[in-house]
């Protein structure tokens, strides 16, 4: 897939995750143990075998380039193509919000590529996609647009975008909705288009006053394009609140989709970092649970997700809980249901229980 280039477009919206997201973007919420969101899209697109990559940067980009920095972790730091930063633009006299002004600002970042397809993607998803299987039935259906979307197992209140299509795969309706449905066909936020149509329906939709790349380009010429859609039958999570990615974290500790997300031929990237082992002190117990470089294990974890430099102090319970970066939970303290942000400290004895439906968070350098 050299000949697609990768568009990222990294505001995604934090209105129900804000507590998560007042100092990062969604795009580097901290998950399973080690990784940041933003892995999984960037990383399905390197397995697929596309070189140049570029990322729109939402207003709080500081940490997504902390992570990423040249991009050498996913093999994008090349002398030609590889990782691009595209940061956030804003005419002064432009009061519009939505995407497309980004889209519009680096219309000659595409013009300038050699490649002749573009593949567009968010952040908020979580999967393990290979590219080439969609871009092969993107050319064999001549689609103007390829949309991805997967089936959701049920029903959810939350908004999205659903795709009602033909037996073929092609398009006849899209959806905007409140609530999700079982059994809908749920948008991924991922479209392949040849750069060439990228560039007309940007180009027209912005310079008509619209906003928004799906709603003003694509949604309103709905019925001048050729639009397919492309089933992914593998897991998907949308990340879109503080409940989806507390279950989403629950998830992964299931062996049938940690197996299909992390030891498939197509292996998830991140951030490389040199720590000590896990230590196992001889109280200490843990069921069920990923546990990251660094830690030290003094009491018992259960169910829960433990990111690197966590410290479990003597008699310590931790179930069902998200545990971040350098937290460090002293003797005797119970956590169950929580999401602790990276630093937290709970002293002696204290006891932190959420619902397993609406879990305790705790906010970043927070001493209990």
């Amino acid at each position: 897939m050299k000949n697609v280039l990768g568009i990222m477009d990294l505001n995604e919206s934090e209105a129900h995750i804000r507590t998560l997201t007042s100092k990062r973007p969604v795009a580097t919420l901290p998950i399973a143990g080690r990784y940041r969101l933003i892995d999984f899209a960037l990383s399905s697109m390197v397995n697929s075998g596309i070189i140049k990559i570029g990322l729109m940067l939402p207003a709080k980009s500081r940490s997504i380039v902390d992570h990423l920095r040249s991009g050498k972790d996913w093999d994008l730091a090349r002398r030609h193509d590889g990782l691009f930063y595209l940061p956030a633009m804003k005419e002064k006299k432009d009061t519009r919000n939505g995407n497309l002004q980004s889209f519009y600002s680096y219309l000659n970042f595409v013009r300038k590529s050699d490649q002749e397809y573009v593949l567009i993607s968010g952040s908020r998803f979580l999967y393990n996609i290979d590219f080439r299987t969609i871009l092969r039935f993107h050319q064999n259906t001549g689609a103007d647009i390829t949309m991805i979307y997967h089936v959701e197992n049920q029903e959810k209140d939350a908004p999205a975008i659903m795709l009602k299509t033909s037996e073929n795969g092609l398009v006849n309706d899209i959806i905007d909705g409140s609530t999700t449905y079982e059994n809908s066909k749920v948008f991924m936020g991922v479209y392949i288009m040849s750069a060439k149509k990228y560039e007309e329906l940007v180009s027209n939709a912005y310079e008509r006053g619209g906003c928004d790349f799906l709603v003003d380009a694509i949604l309103r010429n709905q019925d001048n394009l050729n639009i397919y859609a492309f089933q992914h039958d593998g897991y998907v999570s949308e990340i879109n609140s503080t409940i989806s990615y507390y279950k989403t974290n629950m998830d992964l500790l299931k062996p049938e989709i940690w197996e299909e997300m992390f030891m498939s031929d197509n292996p998830i990237y991140t951030r490389v970092r040199d720590e000590a082992p896990v230590q196992y002190k001889k109280q200490a117990k843990a069921v069920n649970s990923l546990v990251a470089n660094g830690c030290v294990i003094e009491g018992s974890v259960e169910n829960s997700i433990l990111f690197r430099g966590v410290k479990i102090g003597k008699g310590v319970q931790v179930k069902n809980s998200v545990i971040m970066q350098n937290c460090d939970l002293q003797e005797d303290s119970l956590i169950e249901n929580v999401i602790c942000d990276k630093n937290v400290v709970v002293t002696d004895g204290k006891w932190l229980k959420g619902a397993e439906n609406y879990p305790l968070i705790i906010e970043k350098n927070t001493v209990i």
